[in-house]
């Protein structure tokens, strides 16, 4: 609409009475005039911002100001899919490695690339094209820099791995896994918090995850052991995935794929799951264990490590188990079952019983009952 009204003013001319004549292009339009009324495509001022950005003989106060406003731009999907077409990418991956960016410019630069990357399977692609996942790690090390630049690089990690199997792989190839296990026991809480959600966003199933055996308890147990099917966690990505699909169905009717953001994921959905991966991770890198202790035995947080316990982390963390026990049909120790059974019967205590518990953890009664009732009986096996 835009381009159209330029293309307009551009193209007026005043009537004459009697002209026969068709209307010629305005000669006496200053395009700056036009861009004072219009405003700069997003284009140009993208190029604009990001050149300030690289400038290393702009203040540093001018460069943020620039990636502030970059960030802005990209919010747009089309803004953020132009990024490859503009060669954009490169000069902000060389941003984020440069020795001379300081923390407040990579800090910036990672907000820009969570910002682009989420929810853009597009973008996802372009960007992890770069290899980048061990520099986004490296900026998870506490020595490496501020909490507040580990915690945006959580959020590009977020961006870039939610419903992307190559990003999950390259996390994978990159020993990743053990990274995000520190970040679980961060001295900054925010970058807790962000962790538990990143693993619960990359855990949550896109197709059923086939079912492992329960034990069977000795102890009666209430026969609804699951969440049911309207509760479940599991995500489709796109209507053409869906179970009740044709093209599902019937595996020789081909539904085309039109180019836009999910085409990849469109073409083929087994590219945006992530649940076996993670699961896998869980139990086999120490990040299940990790969880479990956070609940039981939180490690203190704050400047001087003096606070302990975090509501809101310690709610992503049941998220994070829910998903695994109940989505994903993970399996617990009998070690592990005793700590969560133990704590979960303190909680409900504490928080006036098991209704009250189940709205702390912002789960219906019947999504908490699925839970804590499958905790149950791993423990209950575990003590034939």
């Amino acid at each position: 609409m835009e381009s159209l009204l330029r293309w307009s003013i551009e193209n007026s001319a005043p009537a004459e009475p009697g002209a026969s004549q068709p209307p010629q292009p305005r000669k006496d339009l200053d395009s700056a005039i036009i861009d004072m009324i219009l405003g700069k495509p997003d284009a140009e001022r993208m190029k604009e911002t990001l050149a300030i950005a690289v400038d290393e003989s702009k203040s540093e106060d001018e460069r943020i100001e620039a990636l502030d406003e970059f960030e802005m731009l990209i919010e747009s999907i089309d803004n953020a899919n132009d990024l490859v077409k503009l060669k954009m990418w490169e000069p902000l991956q060389n941003l984020l490695t440069a020795p001379s960016s300081s923390d407040l410019i990579k800090t910036n630069v990672l907000w820009i690339i969570g910002t682009a990357v989420q929810n853009n399977p597009s973008a996802q692609n372009a960007y992890l094209s770069l290899s980048p996942m061990r520099n986004l790690l490296s900026f998870l090390e506490p020595s490496v820099g501020s909490a507040k630049l580990r915690s945006k690089a959580v959020y590009a990690l977020s961006g870039t791995l939610k419903h992307s199997s190559a990003g999950v792989h390259q996390l994978k190839e990159a020993e990743g896994w053990d990274t995000l296990r520190r970040a679980l026991e961060d001295s900054d809480i925010a970058v807790r918090r962000k962790t538990a959600f990143l693993l619960n966003a990359i855990l949550i199933p896109t197709v059923p995850v086939q079912s492992r055996p329960t034990p069977t308890a000795t102890a009666p147990t209430p026969s609804a052991v699951t969440a049911p099917s309207s509760t479940s966690t599991s995500v489709v990505p796109h209507p053409t995935a869906s179970a009740g699909n044709s093209a599902i169905s019937n595996p020789n009717i081909q539904t085309p794929v039109h180019p836009n953001s999910h085409a990849s994921m469109i073409a083929d959905p087994s590219s945006a799951s992530t649940s076996q991966l993670t699961i896998d991770a869980l139990e086999n890198h120490g990040l299940l264990q990790v969880l479990i202790d956070s609940l039981v035995s939180p490690v203190p947080h704050g400047p001087d490590g003096e606070t302990e316990g975090d509501p809101e982390f310690e709610d992503r963390v049941i998220g994070v188990l829910h998903t695994y026990i109940t989505s994903c049909h993970g399996q617990l120790s009998s070690t592990q079952a005793d700590s969560l059974s133990a704590y979960i019967k303190a909680e409900t205590k504490k928080a006036g019983g098991p209704g009250k518990l189940s709205e702390r953890w912002g789960m219906s009664v019947r999504e908490a009952n699925a839970f804590i009732e499958r905790v149950e009986r791993f423990r209950s096996s575990s003590n034939v």
